[in-house]
This record gives C-alpha cells, sequence and structure tokens, in this order.
C-alpha cells in the first residue's frame, strides 16, 4: 500500500503580498510567483505590491521556444500539458524547508538555468531543489526569464539586447526586498547558474545595477569560451530575423527562427550558441572591458567555478552521424580526442583563466573538475551531468539517457556529498579543505 504524502498549504505575509504555498514532503513551495512584466521587445517592469492575494497560474509559465529533441533524448521529455508558453515569463519559485525556526535566516541560493539562452524555465522537474533545500536547510529561489529572440537577441532600441539579463536583474531585486519573510537571509544570497545560466551568473558580477542584490556566484559549465568576438554573429542573426519582430503566432515565430540557425556555422564553435549576452549594450561594458571588470570586483564575491570532464560528449557521443563514423578503432580516438579539445577551449581553459586571474586579484576563488569512474558510462561526465547530482528527484530523471547504466545508489550517494559542499559554499563563502570526492570531484582554492 503507497504510504500516504504530507500535503497541506501554508500563507506567507510579504511586503509584496499574501502568498499561498504548497507544503509537501518536507518542503514549502510557493510556485510562479510573478515578479515582474513585460511587452515584447521592451524593458521588464517590477510587479507592484498588491494588498488582494498573489494567484499562482494553473500551468508553469514558459517562454515561447522550441522543444530540443537531443534534450528530450538526454534529460527528460517534455510533458507540454504542464507548460503555458507566455512572452512574459517573468516568474520565480521560492522552495524552503517546512520545518525551521521561526527566527532562522537561511541562506538563500538563486537558481538561473541553463539551455543556450534559448530553452528551459526554473520550474523544471529535473531541477526541482526540494532533496537539497531538505538536507541542507537552504532556500532555492528558481527563476524564469525571456529566452532566444524575445531575450538574447538585438541591436537597437526598437529591439535591444540583453533583455532576459534584465528580467533576471529585477528578479534579484524581489527576491532582495522579499526573501525575509520566507525566512531567507537577504544579506546571504548565492547566485547559481548552469551552462548559459553560468554564463549569466558570471557577468552579473561586471553588471549595472546588481549593487547589494548578491553575495557568491556558483558557475557550472559556463561556456565561456563562446563570449569572445560575437558581434558580426549577433548582427546578421538580428538582421535574418527582424521580419519575425512582428509575427503575432509566437510558435510560428519559434519555427521560422530556426531556419536562419545554419546560417551561422560560418562563425565556428560560437555558432553552437546563436543566443547570447552582448557587449556594449546595457547593462554589459565593452567586450575588452570585462575582464578589467572582474578583476575591480574581485574582493566583492566569493565564487565557485567549475565543469565537467566530458562536457561536449553531450552533443557529440550522442550524434548518430559522429557514431556512425567514428563509433569505432580510430574512429573512436579522433571522437575521444574532438571531446578533450573543444571541453578545454569551450569549458576548461576559460575557466582556470578565469579562477586564476580573479584569485590573483585578491578574490575568494574554487575551481572544481567533475569526472566520472562508471566502466560502463559509455558518455562520461559529460554536459548537465551535474544537474541530477545537485537535484536529485530520481523520479524525473530515471529515464534520462545521460544516467543510462549508471546506478541511482551513485548519483544519490555522491550527490548528497556534493550538495552538502555546495551548501557549505552559500552558506560562508568557503569550504573546507579535503573536500574532494574520489569517485567525481577534485576541488581546490585557487591561490596565486
Amino acid at each position: 500500500m503507497k504510504a500516504q504524502q504530507n500535503i497541506g498549504t501554508h500563507i506567507f505575509y510579504t511586503p509584496f503580498g499574501k502568498i499561498a504555498a504548497l507544503k509537501k514532503d518536507g518542503v514549502i513551495k510557493a510556485r510562479s510567483i510573478r515578479y515582474a512584466y513585460s511587452e515584447r521587445f521592451q524593458m521588464p517592469f517590477p510587479s507592484q505590491p498588491s494588498d488582494v492575494d498573489v494567484l499562482v497560474p494553473e500551468k508553469i509559465p514558459v517562454c515561447p521556444q522550441n522543444i530540443s529533441p537531443l534534450l528530450e533524448k538526454m534529460i527528460e521529455e517534455t510533458n507540454v500539458d504542464s507548460f503555458e508558453v507566455n512572452e512574459s515569463p517573468q516568474y520565480l519559485t521560492v522552495t524552503r524547508p517546512e520545518m525551521m525556526d521561526e527566527n532562522d535566516k537561511l541562506p538563500v541560493v538563486v537558481w538561473i538555468h541553463g539551455g543556450s539562452y534559448e530553452v528551459g524555465c526554473g520550474d523544471l522537474p529535473t531541477s526541482d531543489p526540494s532533496a537539497w533545500v531538505k538536507e541542507q536547510n537552504i532556500i532555492v529561489v528558481s527563476v524564469s526569464y525571456r529566452l532566444g529572440v524575445f531575450g538574447f537577441l538585438g541591436s537597437n532600441e526598437e529591439r535591444p539586447p540583453n533583455l532576459g539579463l534584465f528580467d533576471i536583474i529585477e528578479a534579484l531585486k524581489w527576491i532582495k526586498a522579499n526573501i525575509e519573510s520566507f525566512g531567507g537571509n537577504p544579506e546571504n544570497i548565492a547566485l547559481f547558474g548552469q551552462s548559459s545560466g553560468g554564463d549569466a551568473v558570471a557577468h552579473l558580477m561586471i553588471t549595472q545595477g546588481v549593487e547589494g542584490l548578491f553575495n557568491r556566484v556558483i558557475i557550472h559549465s559556463a561556456p565561456l569560451g563562446l563570449r569572445h568576438n560575437r558581434q558580426k554573429m549577433s548582427e546578421e542573426f538580428f538582421r535574418k530575423t527582424e521580419k519575425l519582430k512582428d509575427e503575432i503566432d509566437v510558435m510560428k515565430m519559434m519555427e521560422d527562427y530556426k531556419h536562419f540557425v545554419p546560417s551561422m556555422i560560418k562563425y565556428g564553435l560560437k555558432a553552437a550558441m546563436p543566443f547570447g549576452l552582448q557587449y556594449g549594450f546595457p547593462p554589459l561594458c565593452n567586450e575588452n572591458e570585462a575582464v578589467d571588470k572582474w578583476i575591480e570586483n574581485a574582493k566583492k564575491y566569493d565564487v565557485l567555478i567549475g565543469m565537467n570532464d566530458d562536457e561536449t560528449a553531450f552533443y557529440l557521443r550522442t550524434s548518430e552521424a559522429m557514431n556512425k563514423y567514428l563509433g569505432k578503432g580510430w574512429g573512436q580516438k579522433i571522437l575521444n580526442r574532438t571531446i578533450r579539445l573543444t571541453t578545454e577551449n569551450i569549458y576548461g581553459k576559460p575557466a582556470r583563466i578565469f579562477a586564476e586571474t580573479y584569485a590573483k586579484a585578491g578574490g575568494n576563488i574554487y575551481l572544481f573538475r567533475l569526472h566520472s569512474t562508471i566502466k560502463n558510462n559509455y558518455i562520461g561526465a559529460a554536459h548537465c551531468v551535474d544537474l541530477p547530482l545537485i537535484f536529485g528527484n530520481e523520479s524525473a530523471w530515471k529515464k534520462a539517457g545521460l544516467l543510462k547504466d549508471i546506478p541511482w545508489e551513485y548519483v544519490h550517494d555522491n550527490g548528497k556529498k556534493l550538495r552538502a559542499r555546495w551548501a557549505d559554499f552559500a552558506r560562508t563563502g568557503n569550504i573546507p579543505d579535503d573536500s574532494d570526492i574520489p569517485e567525481m570531484l577534485e576541488l581546490k582554492k585557487v591561490v596565486i
């Protein structure tokens, strides 16, 4: 007989208004709180406090996007009935422990999802932070923001760049103003981003208008090697999509812009992420000023940055074409070498240089690398393999191709250790010495 779940409701009284939340299995989750609004290609404006109850949407709001067959295969199938497409997807979800002292002020982790600035949202089952919240007595706030043509492609006042980044800034302002009502410490906020989310978090460190909104950052698998010299590609992609800007049918927009993506291949590796942050436009500096800005801010933020050993295997080892021609013998050696080189160029070398530069400027920074020691793991420590370790949630990950032939006990046991170390960092900005996990983690404080 299946055990009954402990389900109830809870009301949070905040400066923003009265917010209803769901109590379930040891956590309280206040879902889909609208922190801002926007019109198409316009700056976000903050949601205003209300005397009436804050209403929760029936379905999870998500920015218009194309479903990725690769993500469907490697991570999770999309249950489209659970989501509602919304051009203004500025919502966040607060997850906190059910059992906590009313005088506690817990550390806050703000989750900024990845997806090449093109797909995803803050409220996916595979990034449900409940396990982490319960184990480590922290609060996690999951943020959704504009993506793709709506949030990360622009060139002028009519279609400004970096709108998705402005969305995230509005979310951080909301969190700073309201998180104390949920039991969080507004003076102890860590940003946590993975993939393009990690890239966004790294750049929030040098963004105008974020002073005092966070204390430290956790950067997973940020493609910092793709951040350089993107101007020509962005301008061409912008021009080609200009004809779509007034399309009423957003899903038609999504279908139509895909036709222009192949023409970006001439720009090399960076074409793997055609949407992105654009230097030289608010709220970012010029590209040649970025490193100096990170150096200037080195003593402001504690940093935990790193990657997985076989990042690009997520794309290369799962490619039918690659496996057809490079799946055996010398072809396999060529494929392995290609994975090593592209992983280092996009993720590894840039993270190491960032860490060394930051440490030299007096910053407190840790560098990590996740690896796989499981013999049957054909894909290795690929891109996104850190997500089930951090978020757990076996039911969401049990069919993921990314974890094929990996026992869930391995994921759970090592994930629990990793979650503890990352929570230590979120609490204090420090991780104890000798925090390596031989099965999967190399970690060091960078000192120059």
